[in-house]
This record gives C-alpha cells, structure tokens and sequence, in this order.
C-alpha cells in the first residue's frame, strides 16, 4: 500500500511554479459522540490536533492532513482512549475537460490496529462563477488493516463546497462521503472481525458548517456519521467543534 509516501514528492511540485491556489491551515477539534452512538459502540469523545493543507495547478489538485488524535494520551492506553495517528492524501490529476485520474489514500494506526484504504479510479469536478464546487468520484478499493489485505471492492462518493455572504461575513458548507460496495463478504463475515456482519458495503462521511470570522481563522460545526465502518456495524454519528487558524 502506498502509505501517504507520494506527498513529499507532490509537495515539492508545489515549489517549482506559482499555484493556482494554495492554503494550509492548523486547528484543534473535539469530537462527541452522541450518547446513543457511545452505547451501541466501544467510542469515546476524543480532542485531536490537525495540519492541513493543499494546492492546485491546471494539471494536478492536491489536498491532505495530519492529525494527532488525544495527544496528551499515551500511545499504550487501552482503546480507545489512546493515542492516534492520522493521515490522508487526495490526488487529481486533469485527464480532459475536468476529468480527473482520482487517487486517495487514508492511513491510521493505534497501538491496538492499523488501516490504509487506498482508492484509485475517476472522478469529475464542477465549478461555477460564486465559488461552488462538487466533486463526484468512483474507484477501485484497496484495504490493508489489522483484519484484511487485499482488493476490498469499490468506493464511490463525492465533496463539495458551497460559499456564500452574509453582510461581509463569510461562511461555507462543506461535505464529504464515501460509500463503499461489493466489499469481500468473506473478510465481513469472519469472527475476528469487529464488523463481521457479512455486509459488503459501508457509508462514511461528514457536514461541516464554517464561520470564516478573519482572513486568518475560521470556526465549524460538523457532523460526522458513518455506518458498518469505523469498527462497528451501528449508524454512528457525533458533533465535531474546529477552530481553525490559517498561515
């Protein structure tokens, strides 16, 4: 699996010429979990640190992120209340008429489990004149964790970005989801597995609402949900609270 190994190669792209555009951001975030998710699964609220960033030209859009979540755990703590490291890379590379080669690679590890979900197929970006911006994408999905490795099916799904004005106050909406299909039932029906229900696909995603309140930093509200994935076969869902700076 790739690992995220590729980012300090697309990251030193990003020097040879000026971008199209360009950010990178650092924020702190706490994430809740509503009372009904903690009883059906073993999930408890956690605060995580995370840098993130990203850039564009007319051939190559990339974006990714390191978090660090319950710093201030130890890595050795029983789950979940421990220490974890996180990291995601999203790569579009321009085929035609905004058509894009799709790859995404999302990486975690704990000292309990590991996973690495790499995607590689197509996607497709929008945009208009006001700042919208809609993303569909679908591809082949390969998973290597503490349960499986190997060709886990397909991932599909899609972001998006919507700005508006309030006054001169800026605010955005912002969503991602993943659905992932024809997963091998043989791995989801294994014992050992935290998920074994024998169901071949899984939903994954959030909505976040964010307040732009300077140049510099923003402030969000996100809602974050997820079903047969994240360890358990329950629909999940928990509020997350960013504040986010900008340099």
């Amino acid at each position: 699996m790739v690992k995220l190994l590729y980012l300090p190669l697309l990251l030193s792209l990003s020097l040879s010429a000026d971008p199209l555009y360009s950010f990178k951001s650092l924020s702190i975030n706490y994430l809740d979990w509503t009372k009904s998710t903690e009883k059906k699964t073993a999930h408890k609220d956690f605060t995580y640190l995370k840098i993130d960033g990203g850039f564009g030209y007319e051939w190559i859009d990339f974006f990714g992120y390191i978090s660090l979540e319950n710093p201030t755990k130890s890595y050795y703590q029983e789950f979940p209340n421990n220490r974890r490291y996180v990291g995601f890379a999203d790569i579009d590379i321009e085929i035609k008429n905004n058509f894009k080669l799709h790859i995404q690679d999302f990486y975690a590890r704990s000292e309990a489990f590991s996973v690495n979900d790499f995607v590689v197929g197509f996607a497709y970006r929008y945009q208009n004149s006001s700042g919208f911006w809609i993303k569909p994408f679908l591809g082949l999905h390969f998973t290597n964790d503490t349960y499986f490795d190997g060709l886990n099916g397909f991932m599909g799904g899609w972001t998006f970005h919507l700005p508006w004005k309030l006054g001169d106050q800026k605010f955005a909406l912002f969503q991602w989801n993943e659905i992932e299909f024809a997963r091998d039932k043989k791995f989801y029906q294994h014992q050992g597995s935290p998920i074994g229900d024998s169901k071949s696909y899984g939903l994954n995603g959030a909505m976040s609402f964010w307040w732009y309140i300077s140049d510099a930093t923003c402030t969000g509200l996100e809602y974050r949900y997820a079903k047969h994935k994240l360890g358990s076969i329950e629909y999940q869902e928990a509020f997350v609270y960013n504040l986010k700076y900008y340099f």
